[in-house]
């Protein structure tokens, strides 16, 4: 067997890869390798959950319920800016991103660690993105231990709720003293 004929396809794939990711960043830096990954991994996670919830035997609903999707959608929110803007979470998000300044009562502005550890830096820094993987953990565990999912979903709307009471109080204030 050619051991140099072995590593051409790897080596032309390797190539395309670079090529297609130069191509598209035009010019910016674009980790599309780390978002390839970051892909796999939430395809890896989902299929888990898939899986552990065929063995558990529990059939599927035909629809989700009206109240569980504002349940799930108000705690997906809230789960999702306490992992990635709340003060008291930056500890595990440091090891990805840089501090650079306070953002809103209690929330952080960071931006993702370059070199390697940025797509890891911008999910752990981008609301948007981490609901993805908690509005699919939340639904998994809805599924599996529905008791369970739904009481801490009911916390974190609570949580919610009380955030919002707490910024309109204090726009209230605002507006009636003037500080």
């Amino acid at each position: 067997m050619n051991t140099a004929a072995d590593g051409r396809p790897a080596r032309r794939l390797h190539g395309l890869l670079r090529r297609t990711g130069r191509e598209y960043g035009a010019g910016h830096d674009r980790p599309l390798g780390g978002y390839l990954a970051a892909m796999a991994g939430f395809a890896t996670y989902t299929t888990a959950w898939a899986a552990a919830v065929r063995l558990r035997g529990r059939p599927l609903p035909d629809r989700p319920e009206p109240w569980d999707l504002v349940l799930t959608s108000v705690a997906t929110f809230r789960l999702s800016r306490l992992l990635t803007k709340a003060s008291v979470t930056s500890p595990l998000r440091a090891p990805f991103t840089r501090y650079v300044a306070p953002q809103g009562p209690a929330e952080l502005y960071e931006e993702a660690q370059p070199e390697g550890r940025h797509t890891a830096g911008e999910l752990a820094t981008c609301p948007f993105c981490m609901s993805v993987w908690v509005a699919s953990t939340l639904t998994a565990g809805q599924l599996l231990w529905p008791r369970a999912t739904r009481t801490a979903m009911g916390a974190l709307t609570a949580l919610a709720g009380a955030d919002t009471l707490q910024l309109a109080y204090g726009a209230l204030i605002e507006k009636t003293t003037g500080e």
